[in-house]
């Protein structure tokens, strides 16, 4: 794919792909809740005709490349199509003389945290299968600002104070980076990679001890340095090779106090994905 056929994948299709819908059609026009920042009123339009963009709240608009600047806040050509290309699980555009650019991580500002209320964030967690009596004693509502923009996600905290962040276009962390370890008195742990399969085994009722979270397959070292104290340990991580060497590391470490649970989602890249089949499975 070409820069030029990049730039013809449909708005609307594109939007779709991340999961944002227009909350009403008129004509040729989709009118959606601004994707990129906050509003009470929809006033962000797509052109399905020319498929182009406008956001009547900030006054600018444009093809899927603008639309993916003002998602990153970067004018930077190669940044904005590699953001098409992994949020709509497009290939990358042809360029004949790329310029080395790497995208930088996020510099958080005027940040704040309340308990998690938002109706939208909820909804999201409602979409992954996750309830809000499961969410709300575990993640809270953060509030920041990047390159100006004002954003909102779930915030989940780590051990080092930091906040993983989710919501339906953002995956990140407010930094420090750490692994996020709850201690009930058990001798055996639950380990999981991510936040949203914590909440999963939450929502499944299938956690009775104390529960530790990755955050990351890099922070499996921080993990042995406090793992070692339990009887036994069980692995709830993703059926990729990620999560494979991620079990691979701990049981070398630990021995046959390791426990695969990963043939309860076996069919499934995680246990976040075997929840959501499950509700389908209970709706049919």
């Amino acid at each position: 794919m070409d820069a030029r056929q990049m730039r013809e994948i449909p708005i609307a299709d594109f939007l779709s792909a991340m999961g944002i819908h227009p909350t009403k059609q008129k004509g040729n026009a989709l009118w959606y809740s601004a994707p990129y920042r906050m509003e009470r009123r929809p006033s962000f339009k797509v052109d399905i005709n020319r498929n182009v963009w406008f956001d009547f709240g900030i006054g600018k608009g444009g093809d899927i490349f603008d639309l993916a600047g003002e998602f990153i806040g970067s004018e930077d050509f190669l940044l904005r199509a590699a953001f098409i290309a992994r949020n709509g699980a497009y290939p990358l555009p042809i360029i004949e003389h790329p310029q080395r650019n790497e995208e930088k991580e996020p510099v958080f500002n005027d940040i704040w945290v309340r308990p998690l209320q938002d109706t939208r964030l909820l909804g999201y967690l409602e979409e992954r299968g996750i309830n809000a009596h499961v969410a709300i004693p575990n993640c809270e509502e953060v509030r920041y600002r990047v390159r100006g923009k004002r954003y909102y996600a779930i915030g989940f905290r780590n051990d080092a104070g930091g906040l993983e962040l989710r919501n339906r276009i953002f995956k990140g962390c407010i930094p420090p980076k750490d692994i996020s370890l709850k201690r009930n008195g058990s001798d055996v742990c639950s380990v999981f990679e991510g936040f949203m399969d914590y909440l999963s085994a939450m929502q499944l009722g299938i956690i009775a001890s104390d529960w530790l979270v990755l955050n990351s397959v890099s922070n499996v070292e921080k993990a042995l340095k406090v793992l070692g104290v339990y009887r036994r340990i069980e692995c709830y991580l993703d059926n990729d090779d990620a999560g494979r060497r991620t079990l691979e590391k701990l049981r070398a470490d630990f021995g046959e106090k390791v426990i695969d649970r990963s043939s309860l989602y076996a069919d499934h890249k995680d246990l976040n994905e075997f929840l959501l089949s499950k509700n389908a499975g209970n709706n049919v």
